[in-house]
């Protein structure tokens, strides 16, 4: 009990020294006064009291307000008019649905700061001075309440060992009955998010309070097709889960005049009924020509 009173009577707590005690310090020691003199007349250790003295032009060269107990940097008000400048740039880029990455910010910002020098002459600020470093941008990110959000989709997976054995088993047929490349097809789906943010963004504080706040996630499938040698690519097949969305109405879109083949489903999914050989079917739609045609 005796050694852990002890212990905790040796803590101390951490107390800021007054701009005009660490002047006094300085004066001191220019006088004569040994760093461990000084160091045991103010209860510092010899490491603060020498920080203090490497530090001497920078603090003699301050002079303090009243009431004012520490010393902080002051930072300029150009800075201050970057950043909120700054927030407002990213706000737009939010609501534009724009991706806005650490870089995007970053450059954006010196950019802002550069303007801002030239519509303000004779300011003590260094257009050399700002270079938008990551400490400044970790601290515009606590100040301004900025933060990274990632968007995940769907997760998905596939049987490899099954696909690469089917792939030996189809070389097979394809070697044993004599199909040329420009004979063989293959047919892949694909998902697309079209309205969509890019996976990762910055966006302020409020904006994961606000109703609404995931990402447009409107969903289309695209089906695509070529043959082996690469001389006939099919036009795709776009699978919507509307067959006559508002806005081909409002602009009078003709489907058949669009580069893609127009299917719908409710879950926009490419379905047996879209690819079966029928009236309707994604086969139906072409007449492949024989091969050396």
């Amino acid at each position: 009990m005796a050694s852990k009173k002890a212990a905790e009577a040796g803590k101390r707590k951490k107390e800021m020294i007054l701009l005009e005690d660490k002047k006094e310090i300085i004066r001191k020691h220019e006088g004569g006064m040994r760093w461990t003199d000084l160091a045991k007349e103010y209860g510092r250790s010899a490491s603060t009291i020498g920080t203090i003295l490497k530090m001497k032009e920078k603090i003699t060269g301050r002079d303090a307000a009243k009431g004012v107990t520490r010393v902080s940097k002051q930072r300029p008000p150009v800075l201050e008019e970057v950043e909120k400048l700054l927030l407002l740039w990213i706000e737009q880029k939010q609501r534009a649905r724009d991706s806005v990455t650490k870089s995007f910010i970053c450059e954006k910002a010196k950019a802002l700061h550069a303007d801002l020098l030239k519509q303000q002459p004779g300011t003590s600020a260094d257009a050399e001075g700002f270079k938008a470093s990551r400490g400044w941008f970790e601290r515009f990110k606590t100040r301004s309440g900025i933060h990274r959000a990632v968007r995940h989709g769907e997760a998905a997976s596939s049987d490899v060992a099954t696909a690469e054995e089917f792939a030996m088993e189809f070389l097979e047929v394809v070697v044993s009955e004599g199909y040329l490349p420009q004979q063989v097809f293959n047919c892949d789906e694909t998902g697309l998010f079209w309205k969509r943010m890019p996976k990762c963004t910055f966006i302020t504080e409020d904006e994961i309070s606000l109703p609404g706040h995931k990402p447009m996630k409107d969903r289309l499938t695209l089906l695509f097709c070529a043959n082996a040698s690469g001389d006939l690519k099919i036009k795709p097949l776009l699978v919507y889960h509307s067959e006559n969305p508002r806005a081909f109405k409002k602009h009078k879109v003709n489907k058949e005049q669009l580069s893609v083949l127009w299917q719908s489903n409710p879950k926009a999914w490419v379905t047996r009924l879209v690819c079966e050989v029928g009236q309707c079917g994604f086969w139906s739609c072409y007449e492949v020509p024989p091969c050396g045609q």
